[in-house]
């Protein structure tokens, strides 16, 4: 249980500013859609999804580092780490047993398999859009795995776009549609308090001993 008595405490340190912001951006994150990226080695890649996802609501973003494990580019991800849930896991197998756990669909993103565009993409089932290596694509655990495939129409001769761009666009696209749905896809009410605390405590100073002098005094 959240005690809630000590979010109001920590909040009276931010500014009303600061207070009404947590809210504006609460009211606009989702967990209906996840992200997951898998083995990706440029690490400006990671870095610029995890900033897509903030931008767009997107709260949770999962990333497997089976093969390559690197801390996230600050400058890239411009902060954008502070305000999302990263999960970590060291192998696909992992990932895909927990998102299935929480009854997320397997959405595999790929230029080569013609299952779905975005325009006809059904936004109602909770979603996991998995994006792969740069060079490779996904694993073919993800594609043997996947409940769908999804794709950007593409008419050029390139066939196919960087990961940190394919993930904007369908996120831009998708989480579009999804606000203007009759679909439940905002956080729960227990879910925004424990996302105040979690950033109170990541954006005041000496948090620690903050905390610690309110807990003495009770």
């Amino acid at each position: 249980m959240i005690d809630i008595a000590l979010l109001e405490h920590l909040e009276s340190y931010l500014t009303e500013k600061r207070r009404a912001r947590f809210y504006q951006v609460l009211s606009q994150r989702t967990k209906h859609f996840t992200v997951a990226i898998e083995d990706v080695y440029q690490l400006h890649n990671t870095s610029a999804v995890i900033r897509s996802c903030d931008v767009f609501g997107i709260q949770d973003v999962h990333i497997i580092e089976e093969r390559n494990s690197k801390r996230i580019d600050r400058e890239i991800a411009m902060g954008s780490q502070k305000w999302v849930d990263l999960h970590r896991y060291h192998s696909a197998e992992d990932c895909l047993t927990e998102l299935r756990a929480q009854n997320y669909q397997i959405v595999a993103t790929t230029p080569h398999k013609d299952d779905c565009q975005l325009s006809d993409f059904d936004i109602s089932r909770k979603s996991c859009f998995f994006f792969g290596r740069e060079t490779e694509g996904l694993s073919d655990l993800i594609l043997n795995e996947a409940d769908c495939f999804l794709n950007i129409p593409m008419v050029g001769f390139t066939e196919s776009l960087n990961i940190s761009v394919s993930a904007a666009i369908i996120l831009q696209e998708l989480t579009s549609k999804l606000k203007k749905s009759d679909v439940s896809w905002q956080l729960s009410e227990n879910e925004q308090i424990e996302k105040r605390l979690d950033w109170c405590k990541k954006t005041i100073k000496s948090i620690d001993s903050i905390i610690e002098r309110y807990h003495s005094q009770q």
